[in-house]
C-alpha cells in the first residue's frame, strides 16, 4: 500500500479516505470480524500520523463496524445472530416502506431503470462480486426513488453492519437463484403499480435473506 501521500485526496478529508480504506479492508475480510486493529503498523504502512487514523477509526465505530474497547484499542465489530436479525428486522420495515412508494410514485422511465438493473442482476449471477455489487445497487435505488434521505442514510449504514456477517446469506446453496425470483417478483409489483404488493414482497425478501443468514 502506497503512503497516504501517493494517494489523490482532494477534496476528500484525509481521516475520510484512511475510513474508506479500511471499510474496504474490513468488507474484503483482510481485517477478520473480532481482530485487533493494530494502529501503529496502519499508520506506519499509511505514511500518516495516528491522529488522522483514530479520527478514522470513530468513524468507522459510528457505523457499527468497528468497537472501541477501554485501554483495549480498536477491533473489527462481531455481529452476532440477534445483531444480524435485528438488522435485517430495520431493513425489512425501511427497505419495504421505500417499495412500496416507489410503486405508487415512480415514474414510468425510473421504473424501466429498475427492470434493466435487474436485468443485469440476472445477467451475473455466475459473478460473484458483480452479483452483490449489483444486487446493492438495485436496493439502493430503490431508496433512491423513494426520495427519504434520512431512509437512505439509515439503510446505508445498516448494509454496512450486515456485511460484516461472515456467512452472508447470498453465498449460501442456492440462494442467488431464489435471491433472483424474489426480486422478479418485486420487479413485477413495482410494474404493476402496486404498493401493498411491494411492501409485502420486499419484506418476505428480507425474511427470506434472514433464514439463509444465520
Amino acid at each position: 500500500m502506497p503512503p497516504m501521500s501517493a494517494l489523490s485526496l482532494a477534496p476528500r478529508a484525509l481521516y475520510e479516505e484512511v475510513a474508506e480504506l479500511l471499510r474496504q479492508r474490513i468488507f474484503q475480510r483482510e481485517l477478520e470480524p473480532g481482530s485487533w486493529i493494530d494502529e501503529l503498523k496502519l499508520a506506519e504502512e499509511y505514511g500518516i500520523s495516528r491522529t488522522p487514523l483514530r479520527e478514522a477509526l470513530k468513524v468507522l465505530a459510528a457505523e457499527g463496524l468497528v468497537t472501541m474497547k477501554v485501554r483495549r484499542g480498536a477491533y473489527v465489530t462481531e455481529v452476532s445472530e440477534k445483531d444480524l436479525a435485528d438488522v435485517y428486522h430495520l431493513l425489512a420495515l425501511l427497505e419495504s416502506d421505500a417499495a412500496g412508494v416507489v410503486a405508487e410514485r415512480a415514474t414510468d422511465a425510473e421504473l424501466v431503470e429498475l427492470q434493466t438493473l435487474h436485468d443485469a442482476l440476472e445477467a451475473a449471477a455466475g459473478e460473484r462480486d458483480r452479483f452483490f455489487s449489483l444486487n446493492e445497487q438495485f436496493h439502493m435505488r430503490v431508496l433512491e426513488l423513494a426520495r427519504n434521505r434520512w431512509r437512505e442514510q439509515m439503510v446505508a449504514d445498516l448494509r454496512k453492519v450486515m456485511k460484516l456477517n461472515r456467512h452472508n446469506s447470498l453465498l449460501k446453496a442456492g440462494r442467488i437463484q431464489e435471491s433472483l425470483a424474489e426480486h422478479r417478483a418485486i420487479v413485477d409489483a413495482l410494474g404493476q403499480r402496486n404498493g401493498a404488493l411491494a411492501v409485502q414482497r420486499m419484506r418476505e425478501h428480507f425474511q427470506n435473506g434472514l433464514q439463509a443468514a444465520v
